[in-house]
């Protein structure tokens, strides 16, 4: 398999010297500057494209997108929003002109990836990510106060919202704001205020779950012939957490859901990021299982572990030592690399390192999950493990 790791740009923190060192050869990475909707042209990949692989250092190639984001006319109206889809195959065309054959992408909507806590204090003074089902549900009742949100929460959940929120101050509320509402790195998504959240949410009102996933079947159905023209793969990212958010819908959340997915558009260039730590989340799910049964469509995979909780909350646990049976997961990984052409190998990165040692320094600016040591440590373990599995 093949290493890679996530860059944000010319002004993420962690330098492409950071990444050499880290010894990934491959930069995964996206045109962040460009607005949600806009196509991505030729001359703005190839800057791109030279930042990343010009220079006297060892080589680096950027093979991988994440994300050319999905406008949110897209996720509510399906294939009626055809500006937008001609912008996002557009941005395809000049990836492949540039060489680049692997996009991730996702179908979450409003939202995309959401946690409640960005520095949550693990027992050895380390600092993870967290989704707290309490606090969640206290955004959710208390501060965006959706009408029905009491629905989606029992008795006991509700208590404990009501007693997190009387605890809170102001600036704890803008804390949470500002991790829920103003968008992570790396979202697809735009920042909101609270009212500009509500007024999202009321355009989404009669999109259900088969309505959400007949809207991605018709994106895929425009945009797959293209792909598939150009060579090159969509890799679709699992939603995270896997659960429904917000009232809304979500739609790719197990193995069922991708299943659905590959039936209704068969092309091979419908394929699947492999998400250990977002469907992990999910007690349901099999990881190993998932892995053999879609390992054909596998073209990308993030491999991190959470530690799940009794009540749906959990958090980004050491990328050997969570719920996650990660050795399981690379075994079935190999299995079908090994079946692969060399232009075809799976790229892997490790996902959503800790916060530690010199990077938790109070002047050390960092991205939330994207430290340069976390995801060193997570490299280093997962490259650990996947040369003892190819010389067992």
């Amino acid at each position: 398999m093949r290493e890679s790791w996530r860059w944000f740009g010319p002004d993420d923190p962690v330098s492409l010297d950071d990444i050499r060192q880290a010894g990934a050869r491959e930069v995964v990475t996206a045109l962040h500057q460009v607005p949600i909707g806009e196509a991505w042209t030729v001359a703005e990949v190839e800057e791109r494209k030279r930042i990343i692989e010009s220079g006297p250092r060892s080589r680096l190639d950027w093979t991988v997108v994440e994300s050319i984001p999905i406008p949110d006319d897209v996720k509510r109206t399906g294939a009626a929003a055809t500006r937008s889809i001609a912008a996002w195959i557009a941005s395809l065309e000049a990836l492949a002109a540039c060489g680049i054959r692997i996009v991730c992408y996702n179908f979450m909507p409003v939202v995309d990836w959401c946690r409640t806590d960005l520095e949550w204090e693990l027992a050895n003074g380390a600092k993870a990510m967290r989704f707290d089902l309490a606090r969640f549900a206290a955004f959710e009742l208390h501060i965006l106060k959706r009408p029905g949100a009491e629905r989606d929460f029992d008795t006991a959940t509700r208590a404990r919202a009501n007693a997190v929120f009387d605890a809170m101050s102001e600036d704890d509320v803008a804390e949470l704001v500002a991790n829920i509402a103003s968008a992570l790195p790396g979202s697809t998504t735009e920042p909101l205020t609270i009212p500009a959240f509500r007024d999202k949410l009321a355009a989404y009102g009669r999109v259900d779950a088969a309505v959400l996933r007949r809207h991605l079947v018709e994106f895929l159905e425009a945009v797959t012939p293209r792909a598939e023209e150009l060579g090159v793969t969509l890799t679709l990212h699992p939603d995270d957490p896997p659960r429904p958010l917000f009232g809304l819908p979500r739609i790719a959340s197990s193995g069922e859901d991708y299943a659905a997915l590959f039936d209704a558009v068969s092309s091979p260039a419908n394929g699947m990021c492999f998400c250990t730590g977002s469907l992990g989340a999910g007690p349901a799910n099999d990881l190993p299982a998932i892995a053999r049964r879609f390992g054909p469509r596998i073209a990308f995979a993030h491999l991190r572990a959470t530690r799940r909780e009794a009540d749906g909350s959990f958090f980004e646990a050491d990328h050997l030592d969570g719920d996650v049976d990660m050795v399981a997961v690379l075994k079935a990984l190999l299995a079908e690399d090994r079946s692969r052409a060399p232009d075809r190998k799976i790229v892997f990165r490790s996902d959503h390192g800790h916060r530690m040692l010199d990077d938790l320094g109070p002047s050390k600016r960092t991205n939330p999950g994207y430290t340069a040591i976390g995801r060193l440590r997570g490299l280093a373990e997962l490259r650990g493990a996947i040369r003892a599995l190819e010389a067992d």
